[in-house]
């Protein structure tokens, strides 16, 4: 038995088969819904039913509290339908013509950006290409099946090569073998472009940027994207890791700093150690640093990438302190039980 969903405000609506989860049905019949981890963990995919029911097998997703249940919030990742339904949820035009490819790609680069993170660069075949948008990801196919998603770190423009920033999680399988095994000209298989955290460009909001350890390869593609476009808004980026040599590409920000006057930048560190005796800069939590710039966020466009819990702290706090919710665009990366390593979150896990 099928069902029928019916999109609110929009009234567009489409067929759910049975067994069948909303988001797989959506992205089936080309709607562009909001979506991240694709396992119930971080929230992307958030909407708020409105009549009918759900049900989400013997096990609550993790990304879902009673609190959300309550409120009549549903995870569209893993919900199925129990009955028609009346859902409530953003659509995404600006995501919703492009092409989602399965494709082959030869590691064409490997290096070091710091202790635990390498950047990786991914050649198409010379006859394809992959149109994405600023802040989307790639899934890397493994051979047994799973999947491995990390966001694309080049923006759109400068696409001779897909770049990714790949951080090692001990006892994670792939990114092991990228550390110590893996070989330029070595041969993989990707499918993207995929996600809904991408930067939105029909607005004059300003705009803060806030990126949590290697979450900041989107927030790269995003900041590469505005200044080819001579985007006019102002930008400031947040970037929380734990100690300073965390920030890989600290020396690339200020550069961009010097040639763009509307950017401003503030690094924050949450666990220094010895070696940052001499910083002067912020501490703490990221989020916390952003609320003592913008304690009213109300005017601001927000975006956010990063581990889960960094994003649930945030998103709680800034909506608190006036964010507006549909203001608000956030990729969480959440990490897989069986290696540890990232399945969706696209923050380069």
């Amino acid at each position: 038995m099928s069902f029928t969903v019916t999109l609110r405000p929009s009234g567009h609506s489409f067929e759910v088969d049975d067994d069948e989860r909303i988001l797989e049905a959506a992205l089936r019949e080309g709607f562009a819904f909001p979506y991240g981890c694709r396992n119930g963990a971080c929230r992307s995919c958030m909407g708020r039913l409105l009549t009918g029911e759900v049900d989400y097998g013997p096990k609550k997703p993790p990304g879902l509290s009673q609190h959300d249940i309550d409120a009549g919030k549903v995870l569209c990742c893993q919900a199925v339908p129990l009955s028609d339904l009346e859902l409530e949820v953003r659509e995404i035009g600006a995501a919703r013509d492009l092409v989602v490819k399965t494709l082959p790609v030869r590691v064409v680069g490997l290096d070091r950006l710091n202790h635990d993170v390498m950047e990786m660069r991914l050649k198409l075949p010379t006859t394809e290409q992959l149109l994405f948008l600023p802040g989307q990801y790639i899934d890397i196919l493994l051979k047994d099946g799973r999947r491995r998603s990390f966001s694309l770190a080049n923006p759109p423009h400068r696409n001779d090569f897909l770049e990714l920033h790949i951080r090692h999680v001990p006892g994670g399988a792939f990114t092991t073998q990228v550390f110590e095994n893996l070989a330029p000209k070595a041969l993989l298989r990707i499918e993207g472009p995929l996600g809904a955290f991408f930067l939105r460009e029909d607005n004059d909001r300003p705009i803060i940027l806030v990126a949590g350890g290697s979450g900041f390869a989107p927030i790269q593609a995003i900041v590469e994207h505005m200044f080819a476009n001579a985007d006019k808004r102002s930008a400031h980026l947040f970037w929380g890791v734990r100690t300073a040599a965390d920030l890989y590409r600290d020396d690339q920000v200020k550069a961009w700093l010097e040639s763009n006057p509307s950017m401003r930048y503030t690094p924050v560190l949450s666990a220094s150690g010895p070696e940052d005796t001499h910083w002067q800069g912020e501490t703490g939590w990221v989020h916390d640093a952003v609320l003592r710039e913008y304690p009213d966020l109300s005017a601001y466009d927000v975006y956010l990438c990063g581990p889960p819990a960094m994003i649930q702290a945030a998103e709680a706090a800034f909506v608190a302190h006036g964010l507006p919710v549909q203001n608000l665009y956030f990729d969480s990366f959440e990490y897989g039980a069986d290696t540890q390593e990232a399945l969706a979150g696209n923050g380069g896990e």
